[in-house]
Order: C-alpha cells, then structure tokens, then sequence
C-alpha cells in the first residue's frame, strides 16, 4: 500500500485529497489558514484557486451553446457593444475560450512576472465586476491576429464572463451559483470579495525573501474575480464538480469531450480544450496567483488527484509524485 503521506513535504501548506473511482484514498490538511494566529488548515477550508476558475467560466459558456443562446462561432462584436477600437471585433467565443483570440492581455505572463505591477495603475479594491477590468484592456492593440496562435490569456475569460452577464442578464457568477454549483452540491464555492470573504477561508501568503517573512496576497489581485480567477472552494466541492461534469448532468458528454480536446496546441505542444489543460489526453485545470497555487488532474482509470495551497508553488511536484507513486 502507498503511503501518500510520506509524499507530502512537512512545510506544505494546504489540502491534499487523492481519490480513485469515487473512493477517498487520502484527505489530509496541512500548515495554517491564518498564519499569525496559527489556526491550521482543515480538510473543508475554502481556498481561491486562480485560474482553475477558468474550467467553470468555459462550462457555463458551453450550457448556453447548448441551449442555442450563442455559437463557438459568435464574434464579440455582435454580442457586446464596448467600442474595442483597437481590438478586433470579430474575435469568436472559440478564439476566447482557446486562448487564440491576441486580444490584448491585462496580465501577460509571458513578459510580467508580478501581478500586482498592475495595480499600480488600476487600484485593484475598485475590481469587483468584469466590466471594472475594461480599462486594464480595452484601448491597447491585438497582439496578434485573431486565431493565428495560442497564448495564454487572462482577458479572454474576462470577455466571456461580460458575454455570460450580456446573454442571461445575470451577474456571471450568480448565473455559474445556478448553473453549476448548486446543481453540483458545492455548497462552500463561490466568487468572494477579497475583504468580504466569509467563514473558514484560508488567507493567501506571499514570501518575502528581503524581509524573511510571509505578507497577504490582498495588494496583489483584484479584490473580486474578473472571470480569469477567484473561486473560493474546498477539494470535496472540486471532486463533486468533476463527477457531475464527467457525468454529462452540467452539459452533454458530447460537450465534455469537446472541452478536454485539445482545440489548440502551445509551443510546448501542451494542449488546452476550453477551460481544461490537456497532458496528452488526460484532462486537468490549475491555477497559480501570488499566494495561491491549485491542481486538480482526473486520470482515465479513475485516479482523481486535487491539491489547494494558499501558498504560491509546491503543488505541481507533489501531483507528480503522487501520481508517480500510484502508477498513474
């Protein structure tokens, strides 16, 4: 038998949770919620998992294809009227959702190490709806043409959270509360506000290497989602998204395996579906924000895998080594 355990590094702080064809194999938490006053991680504490919010953004995208309120092929132009100017508008919800669309990235990773180097400009606590991150994009230049390649791209989830609120009439997360989460059971997931977050949420914490101290993430994101990050959740939430979604009962198991198909290729030749990372054909999502980092990896023989940290690295190697461990 595999002892997980001895996996997990002794200054590891978050949750781990390892779970085959629905049996819970390990559940363990690590570290401190709140690090000052030491109050320890639980196995239920809610963390933000940055962009693996994007999984939920793209399948609520995917209900209303389905439902025939847009189409993979519908342009921003014809469904938002935000004058782009520079921006193309015939840009199409595939390109956002794949990450070809070149519309100009607010937070570019490829060349901005730092995420809160743009707060300095756009004060990150007026961030509380997508529509506040327009100014962050919409008077700069495509950075490339429409569809010509992949590069990831923060902005394009933004659009489609403006997309969902102009189709439905209903703030994006509400509409995802709805169509998602409560459906799922995910009881303790939702899009909290930075200085309003709710009980038993783990406090995000960022390293400083001159000072040899931790400090908050709450100078270093917007406040409240975009639509490119910023659910709160709990690993048990995040195994209950995977089997309804794998299950068809969010959208149709057609749709699913179009969401983890690689609809594009990045220069690794790593593949990404909509909302889904593809490591060969096995499906993931993750995210990593200053003081958060989040994987969540479901194999073909029913090894689910879910790491939370409400620090900045360290999931990816134990993932790997979990996987390793159990053959996967």
């Amino acid at each position: 038998m595999i002892n997980i355990a001895k996996l997990i590094p002794e200054d590891f702080n978050g949750v781990v949770c390892v779970i085959k064809n629905g049996e819970t194999l390990f559940k363990q938490a690590y570290g401190y919620a709140d690090l000052p006053n030491k109050r320890p991680n639980k196995v239920d504490t809610i963390f933000e998992v940055a962009s693996g919010s994007k999984a939920f953004v793209a399948t609520g995208v995917m209900k209303l294809v389905e439902e025939g309120k847009l189409t993979l092929d519908s342009t921003i132009g014809s469904l938002l009227d935000l004058g782009f100017k520079q921006i193309s508008p015939d840009i199409t919800v595939r390109q956002l959702l794949n990450h070809t669309s070149g519309i100009p990235d607010y937070f570019d990773e490829s060349v901005m190490d730092d995420m809160s180097e743009l707060w300095a400009k756009f004060p990150n606590y007026q961030m509380r709806f997508p529509s506040d991150m327009l100014p962050t994009f919409i008077d700069r230049p495509m950075m490339y043409p429409a569809g010509e390649k992949f590069q990831y791209n923060n902005t394009g989830y933004v659009v489609l959270a403006l997309i969902i609120e102009k189709v439905t009439g209903m703030e994006f997360d509400k509409y995802l509360a709805q169509m998602i989460f409560k459906p799922c059971g995910m009881t303790s997931t939702g899009y909290y506000e930075l200085d309003r977050l709710p009980a038993n949420c783990a406090t995000a914490y960022i390293y400083d290497e001159e000072r040899d101290e931790y400090f908050t993430n709450y100078y270093s994101t917007n406040v409240k989602s975009d639509g490119a990050g910023g659910v709160y959740t709990t690993v048990d939430d995040i195994a209950s998204f995977w089997k309804c979604f794998l299950a068809g009962d969010i959208v149709s198991k057609e749709t699913v395996k179009i969401m983890t198909s690689a609809q594009a290729y990045d220069e690794d030749d790593d593949g990404y579906g909509f909302g889904f990372w593809l490591d060969g054909d096995v499906p993931f999502f993750q995210g990593m924000d200053p003081g958060i980092s989040f994987i969540t990896r479901h194999q073909h023989d029913g090894l689910l895998t879910i790491l939370v940290s409400n620090f900045c690295d360290g999931v990816w190697k134990i993932n790997n080594e979990i996987e390793d461990a159990l053959g996967a």
